[in-house]
């Protein structure tokens, strides 16, 4: 039977996810570094809010994607130890979906710098 469902419970459950993933996943300890820098230059350039909104909404994107890539990685490692063809596709498979969300987030900023160039010149 599934345990009821408790708005405590699973909001301590989500902090404990993210504070594993603190301590124990390098490229999300990477991510949230260069994530602080990010929304702090935020706070002082020139951009409307939405925009702002936008370019924040595709830095949580590319951090939800590195955790649900490392839970993937850790379900693999548990069902199977040794190598595995199937395993090590569903790795990269999760690996390709933080790139993918990686490169779009850069693009976004660099688009934003190109943008806020471009407006300077004017």
């Amino acid at each position: 039977m599934k345990p009821g469902y408790s708005l405590f419970k699973n909001g301590k459950y989500a902090v404990e996810g993210l504070w594993t993933g603190l301590k124990q996943e390098s490229s999300f300890k990477l991510e949230v570094g260069l994530g602080v820098a990010e929304a702090l230059l935020l706070l002082f350039l020139p951009l409307p809010l939405h925009w702002k909104g936008i370019l924040l909404f595709s830095l949580f994107l590319l951090l939800a994607v590195e955790l649900l890539n490392s839970a993937i990685e850790r379900v693999v490692d548990l069902v199977s130890p040794q190598f595995h063809q199937l395993a090590k596709e569903a790795k990269d498979l999760g690996a390709g979906a933080v790139f993918l969300i990686l490169v779009g987030h850069l693009l976004l900023w660099l688009v934003t710098a190109l943008e806020l160039i471009n407006d300077l010149e004017s």
